[in-house]
């Protein structure tokens, strides 16, 4: 216990002389790693979610509404809002107008996915720079030792070790913000290529099916021929 006590004081001591600094480092961790993991673990079920439905669309024999509907209705955000505008919108017999419409259920969903990204993005610039300024105010104290003539001049180097220890907490946070950053941006877009995967597969197979319409209508019209006269 007394040890533990010890220690403690230690912190406190070389907390203080980095005017406090120290205090915010553990409260940065913590958000990052808490970012890191709920933002990890969201993304990548929204992966998996989306190869299913992907795999599920594949499967129908094609996209009428008695078909599109069940499948919309148990597929889950973001991919849902795809496969409800065939529904939604029956009579757009357009692609190309079909496209557009589907690529703003796409870019509505974006930002959903996103979500508290920026918190890590605003951590891993603040951490470093947080840290440099408790090792600025660290060496002010440590420096202070030299107006003592009392006072041994190598004692001012455990003090600049110490101030020290506040840039070095800094850029750990900020390595490991960096890298959960960059982890999760690529699972974002991954997710973001699906959705954009499923927007095609819509647009390629609904146009495939009026296409199909209007051969068979074609087919349907009798053909007659005029005879030309001598």
């Amino acid at each position: 216990m007394r040890e533990m006590n010890m220690d403690f004081s230690l912190i406190a001591s070389i907390a203080a002389k980095s005017g406090g600094i120290l205090y915010i480092m553990p409260l940065l961790l913590i958000i990052v790693l808490w970012v890191s993991i709920e933002r990890f673990l969201f993304l990548n079920r929204m992966s998996r979610l989306g190869e299913k439905t992907a795999s599920a669309l594949e499967q129908l024999p094609d996209i009428k509404e008695h078909n599109l509907r069940p499948l919309a209705e148990t597929a889950e955000f973001p991919f849902r809002a795809l496969l409800l505008v065939p529904i939604r919108f029956p009579n757009i017999k357009d692609s190309a107008q079909l496209s557009e419409i589907l690529q703003e259920a796409v870019m509505r969903q974006v930002p959903l996915l996103d979500k508290r990204l920026w918190l890590l993005d605003t951590t891993v610039t603040l951490a470093p720079l947080l840290g440099l300024l408790g090792t600025i105010i660290g060496m002010f104290h440590a420096f202070q030792i030299l107006n003592n003539v009392a006072n041994n001049p190598t004692a001012i180097t455990g003090s600049v070790a110490e101030a020290l220890m506040a840039t070095a907490a800094g850029l750990v946070i900020a390595i490991i913000g960096l890298v959960s950053f960059n982890g999760l941006q690529n699972q974002m877009r991954f997710v973001v290529h699906q959705m954009e995967t499923l927007r095609s597969m819509l647009i390629n197979r609904l146009s495939g099916l009026d296409h199909s319409h209007a051969l068979s209508s074609t087919e349907a019209q009798p053909v007659i021929y005029v005879a030309k006269e001598a």
